[in-house]
């Protein structure tokens, strides 16, 4: 049987860059989290907390999550359709244009130009440059499915065509914008109708960035790990297409209580709740993927990191659509509860996932057997406990929080001040900060190891594709 020629090269260069920016992601993070406890920390005009958290939301999305689906979409599309890249001259431009449009957001997010939407403050020449990039990305990927020679589409290329379309969709409808300088624009949109399309981008922008290209990396990453097939590919691909129809109904619940029209957060509300059914398909799929492999949580540091992840999944994707109930969304809305679930979601559902494919993938990019599976477990460990702490404090410190927000004193008037209620946060946010020091520590073994594998590993005694 012919062999393709695979790019590997193109592989290898993603992973170096999106895990340099998403250790760039995680050290502005925590040194936020002590910026909390120690204003003194703040350094005006450009690093403060108010510049930098922007900073660290981008380079954990575009840098560290996007950067890595970049590498692995790249290596999965070329095995699943058993042909080489459509492109090799568009994989490296894109590989230039992704570090050159991560610099500039990160320039001008310090020197304050934003456009203050939540997930898209990126000012409108960055919006372009982000716009060529992605189409770039899309056309090579979508030309090498289209020209492929395996005539079954595994569900993984049904996640990935549906993420590039997405995200170009939603991109394009939430960056309309008048520019009236170099940086600054003005929305197209006004009042209510501009709220309703930022948060149908916020909320969508999870799904399309944050839970179909993991999901695709779960799906192909899994067997590999295994060595078994998936559970279902037919209940793999229901999933897919209910996750795709529900999740874009869903965003106006972040607007619930707003003078946005109430049919419209009720149809919210609804979908959100129907969503825990095709989420918690593939949780399903993969639990089952896994009948009779379970001591491989024992035996494999692959299948830990993938099972924990996937978990992390279905939790997150139970406590969203509570969330989006009307009563419970007025008691945690603007609390620390809310960095809670969505870290939960970025440190334990897409991180955990994306450190197993990148294990799966060291030796195949170095040629060279992994360096030390010991260091690979504690890593694991180490972000494990990093995140839960993290999690579980700011879920604590949320219903303190609104406890104390709610109270009503016997005159009717509110039983504590906002200042009495931050200053009972301080704890938590001690405790923030350090479950962030110990998950840095774990990503620090985790690039010792690939490192160490890179220059000392073990040379592979057989190839392996």
């Amino acid at each position: 049987m012919e062999t393709p020629n695979y790019n590997v090269a193109i592989v290898r260069s993603f992973i170096h860059w999106s895990i340099l920016w998403g250790v760039v992601a995680i050290l502005v993070g925590v040194l936020i989290s002590f910026q909390l406890v120690y204003p003194n920390l703040n350094l005006p005009p450009y690093l403060t907390y108010g510049r930098l958290r922007p900073l660290h939301t981008n380079a954990g999305i575009f840098g560290w999550a996007i950067g890595s689906f970049f590498a692995l979409y790249l290596y999965m599309v070329q095995r699943l359709c058993r042909r080489p890249l459509w492109s090799d001259g568009l994989a490296r431009f894109q590989l230039y244009l992704f570090n050159f449009t991560i610099i500039v957001a990160a320039v001008t997010l310090l020197m304050g130009f934003t456009q203050s939407k939540e997930y898209h403050e990126l000012e409108w020449p960055v919006d372009i440059l982000v716009v060529v990039l992605w189409v770039v990305f899309s056309v090579n990927v979508l030309m090498t499915i289209f020209k492929r020679k395996e005539q079954q589409m595994y569900v993984s290329l049904w996640f990935m065509a549906a993420s590039l379309i997405g995200v170009a969709i939603l991109y394009l409808v939430n960056s309309a914008a008048i520019p009236v300088s170099l940086f600054k624009s003005y929305s197209a949109y006004a009042g209510a109708n501009d709220a309703n399309v930022q948060w149908w981008y916020g909320h969508n922008a999870v799904a399309m960035v944050l839970t179909l290209p993991p999901l695709a990396i779960f799906y192909y990453f899994l067997p590999k790990s295994t060595g078994v097939a998936i559970y279902s590919h037919r209940l793999s691909i229901v999933a897919f297409w209910s996750l795709v129809f529900m999740y874009l109904w869903t965003g106006a619940h972040h607007l619930l209580w707003t003078p946005i029209p109430d049919w419209v957060q009720t149809l919210a509300m609804a979908f959100s709740i129907m969503l825990i059914a095709p989420s918690w398909g593939s949780v399903i799929n993969g639990y089952l993927s896994m009948n009779g492999q379970w001591h491989q949580m024992r035996e494999n540091y692959l299948v830990k990191f993938l099972i924990l992840g996937i978990t992390f999944y279905g939790l997150q994707t139970l406590q969203g659509p509570l969330q989006a109930v009307r009563s419970f969304s007025a008691f945690i809305h603007y609390t620390e509860w809310v960095p809670g679930h969505v870290h939960m979601g970025a440190l334990g559902w897409v991180s955990l996932v994306l450190f197993a494919a990148f294990y799966y993938l060291a030796p195949r990019i170095y040629g060279r057997e992994l360096y030390s599976i010991p260091l690979a477990n504690l890593h694991f460990w180490l972000v494990l406990l990093g995140q839960l702490i993290y999690s579980v404090s700011m879920w604590i410190a949320g219903v303190q929080q609104a406890g104390m927000w709610h109270a009503i004193g016997p005159d009717g008037s509110l039983a504590y001040s906002f200042v009495e209620s931050l200053i009972e946060m301080y704890p938590y946010y001690w405790v923030r900060a350090f479950s962030g020091v110990i998950y840095v520590a774990g990503v620090a073994v985790f690039i010792y190891n690939l490192a160490m594998t890179a220059r000392r590993g073990k040379p592979l005694t057989a190839a392996t594709a």
